[in-house]
């Protein structure tokens, strides 16, 4: 096989794997953090999660799109190929490959391979150019959308659904005197870069300058201000980046987390930063400490509504039915973590959710069960006034900062414990 050959078969083999993704993901409900690469090269790799991350971002335009072609619904395979198809030609890819490659995939399926004609024609249908421009982005699924137009209004909501739908920018947290790449400062500190291409071998990467943190997920440490020599514990730690900060900050970092294997990559993340913190692989709600915290940083597990931008596989895996369990055990770690607090110590609890039930009425309840707290707000840069709740809860929305590529949407309270 000549070049060419080669090329097409590489080609094809990253369009394959980025439909059995899809198949993963829309058929069995599997994450696509699950997806583990198989034989492909780790540029095949990568460009069968981009594909896969962008069809999700677009279902609802290429499904409207393609339904228009369609007198019934094929087997999912076979849309999931023609979904894939749109989407490359409304990037640009050169329409004749896109058809060729996906008609061979087709071809090779068993269960497909009567299909091939079918997918042929029905992409030589379409329109040349303009494949989705003009389409109203992809809607969240009702269970979320709906508590979200209550509770902001159906044109916040769009906004949201707009940031979603674009591929999200790469977020540094930075180390002061350290080199770092060239891009954008963001108001609140953190340096944004687009296509940063191969992570490791950007400037500051070998020194442990920075690493990859969302602007958003950065504010709970920020919020939390600790002090060098302060006793803080990171509970629910991995992948890390929180407990980074913390030790950069000059903390004594406790670490915290029930998963081994999310542990081990914050380790490596010590390791080349050189930063230090003492790692406990436990389950939060059996745990005991051996002695008082003067800061504790609870970033607790929740429904990740926040992440859409950067997971669009969670309105296809998720359907809210584990929020209240979710909310339950948000609320007995909250408690705990107080428990381990000494006088006037403080704690900062998050969850990168938009639902109030994970933030707004999350923190309400706490202070129901616990009127002594105060919920304190400082000044924090680059966090605008209208982000704070009346509650002096910080509530981050991904269409803050649209125009510059959004942020993960969270909810942040400080409260501190009477001294």
């Amino acid at each position: 096989m000549g070049s060419k050959g080669t090329a097409m078969a590489e080609g094809v083999a990253a369009r394959a794997a980025a439909v059995a993704i899809l198949d993963g993901v829309l058929g069995e409900g599997r994450m696509l953090s699950d997806f583990a690469g198989g034989d492909l090269s780790p540029a095949d790799r990568a460009r069968a999660l981009r594909l896969a991350e962008t069809v999700l971002r677009h279902l609802e335009p290429a499904d409207r799109l393609l339904d228009r072609h369609l007198r019934k619904a094929p087997p999912l395979t076979a849309r999931n190929v023609l979904r894939l198809a749109v989407i490359e030609c409304a990037e640009g890819a050169p329409a004749h490959g896109v058809v060729n490659a996906a008609v061979e995939i087709v071809r090779k399926g068993k269960r497909t391979a009567h299909l091939a004609g079918l997918v042929n024609a029905v992409l030589r249908a379409l329109p040349e150019t303009g494949l989705l421009d003009g389409a109203s982005p992809q809607k969240m699924p009702r269970w979320l959308r709906q508590p979200l137009v209550h509770a902001w209004g159906r044109d916040v909501v769009s906004q949201i659904e707009a940031v979603q739908a674009t591929e999200p920018p790469l977020d540094l947290t930075l180390r002061e005197g350290f080199p770092a790449p060239e891009g954008e400062l963001l108001p609140t500190g953190s340096l944004r870069l687009r296509g940063a291409g191969q992570i490791s071998a950007l400037p500051g990467y070998a020194e442990g300058g920075w690493w990859i943190q969302d602007a958003a997920a950065a504010l709970p440490a920020v919020l939390l201000d600790a002090r060098p020599g302060e006793r803080v514990l990171d509970l629910c730690a991995a992948p890390g980046g929180k407990t980074l900060q913390l030790a950069a900050a000059g903390a004594r970092v406790v670490s915290l987390d029930i998963s081994g294997p999310r542990m081990a990559r914050l380790e490596a993340n010590l390791s080349r930063t050189g930063l230090t913190a003492e790692l406990v692989v436990a389950d939060a709600l059996t745990w005991e400490p051996d002695g008082a915290f003067d800061a504790i940083l609870l970033d607790a597990p929740c429904s990740a509504t926040g992440t859409i931008r950067r997971h669009p596989d969670l309105p296809f895996v998720k359907d809210g039915s584990e929020v209240t369990g979710l909310v339950d055990l948000q609320a007995r770690l909250i408690d705990r973590a107080l428990g381990w607090l000494k006088p006037g110590g403080r704690l900062v609890f998050a969850t990168c959710s938009l639902l109030s039930d994970e933030g707004e009425d999350q923190l309400s309840a706490t202070l129901d069960r616990h009127p002594d707290l105060t919920v304190e707000r400082i000044d924090l840069p680059g966090v605008e006034p209208n982000w704070w709740t009346t509650s002096n809860g910080l509530r981050l929305r991904p269409d803050y900062w649209a125009d510059r590529g959004g942020m993960d949407g969270f909810f942040l309270a400080r409260l501190r414990k009477p001294a």
